[in-house]
């Protein structure tokens, strides 16, 4: 494997620790420190820091490198999670939150991690380069629940010693972040003709990028941070929650050992139409019960799902751009993105509470539905062309 493709998923396995383990406890303790209807307060700002950030962390890339900001990246989310953890000690469900704009700085530079990844091998091996960093995600999904499991109720009040933990997760994705062999400034040819943006997203595979990645990952966080809240109201203890959302992180990245191939031998669109078929998959097992086997087997189908949206969406944008329209491309469509993820967040809990699981997720598959009918309109004209090409052949 490339150096750099190897440390970058290793970057992201730290970076997926924390975000997992944030994921699978931050709306139980923000519902202790504040309300019910509040619990995913937290993770919002976090989202919300995420989404402010993609643009200026983007031009910083530009001008110093990509090294230097995952360097800092990381050390900003080690803090985040100080104050987390002092926020837990303290009771201040404020401090609490406040620390997620932190933790949502290290996930806005973490998002790079997949672009950067892109940009160290051949246009052909992408696809395949972008998928790769992402199975350290699968290290992510089992650190990430056992660590909460295991370090839970190991200093009080709860879940103390586990943001604790995370303070070194975050430290050594700094130490791999120095490893990295990236260039100093990310280079771009001045004599480029650089495309009005209009220009860009009058293109049809821009826009079913922006959307795919927009709706899927939306979509996917919606129903996940609901998850902890709706399993207990069913009842389940936290130790089951937390296998949930760890098989749910395995599923988000375990494809990732073959999502770039897939890619290579049917294309990105029928990629993304079976995201859309996996996804409606998970809501379908979450209208059959409330029962253990039916939160895990619906959360693993939403995690291949995302996956095949979220490679399949991000290999089809990159595209769309010229090498030097890229910070404003990447951030554009990341920052659209996590808008839609913050709002997502922030109303989950709002949302189950007021409508139930049942009813959530009925209204989650509109949107879902909506991007496949997409996908395939699309699609129309490559199955026409293939339809000729075999009924010639035939002839």
């Amino acid at each position: 494997m490339n150096r750099n493709i190897l440390f970058l998923a290793c970057s992201q396995a730290t970076m997926m620790t924390v975000i997992s383990l944030t994921l699978s406890s931050s709306a139980l303790i923000g519902r202790q420190l504040g309300s019910p209807d509040l619990a995913t307060a937290p993770l919002a700002v976090q989202y919300l820091a995420t989404m402010l950030l993609l643009y200026p962390i983007a031009k910083l890339m530009e001008l110093h490198g990509r090294r230097i900001i995952f360097f800092g990246g990381a050390l900003i989310g080690a803090l985040g999670l100080a104050i987390a953890a002092l926020g837990i000690v303290s009771h201040s469900f404020i401090l609490f939150v406040f620390a997620g704009f932190f933790v949502g700085t290290f996930n806005a530079v973490g998002q790079y991690y997949r672009f950067a990844a892109a940009e160290a091998v051949p246009a052909q091996r992408k696809s395949t380069a972008i998928s790769l960093t992402l199975t350290g995600g699968i290290l992510a999904a089992i650190a990430g629940p056992l660590l909460a499991r295991w370090t839970k109720d190991f200093l009080t009040p709860a879940f103390l010693a586990s943001f604790i933990a995370l303070i070194g997760v975050a430290l050594l994705g700094a130490l791999f972040a120095t490893r990295l062999r990236l260039p100093t400034t990310i280079q771009t040819n001045d004599r480029e003709v650089h495309r009005p943006f209009i220009e860009i997203a009058k293109n049809p595979k821009f826009v079913l990028a922006v959307l795919g990645g927009v709706i899927g990952y939306g979509n996917m966080n919606l129903l996940m941070c609901a998850t902890p809240l709706a399993m207990l109201g069913s009842q389940h203890n936290f130790s089951q929650t937390a296998t949930v959302i760890q098989w749910h992180v395995v599923a988000m990245f375990a494809p990732s050992f073959f999502t770039g191939h897939i890619i290579q031998r049917i294309g990105i669109l029928p990629v993304m139409l079976l995201g859309c078929i996996f996804t409606l998959g998970c809501i379908f097992v979450s209208l059959q019960g409330s029962e253990v086997a039916h939160f895990e087997v619906a959360l693993i189908l939403l995690g291949i799902g995302w996956n095949f949206l979220y490679v399949g969406a991000t290999s089809l944008l990159t595209e769309t751009y010229h090498k030097g329209e890229k910070t404003l491309v990447q951030s554009f469509n990341d920052t659209l993105v996590f808008f839609g993820v913050t709002l997502a967040t922030f109303f989950s809990a709002k949302l189950v509470n007021t409508l139930g699981w049942y009813s959530l997720n009925i209204y989650a598959s509109i949107p879902i539905i909506l991007l496949a009918i997409s996908i395939m309109f699309m699609l129309k004209p490559q199955l026409l062309s293939l339809a000729l090409l075999t009924e010639r052949d035939k002839k």
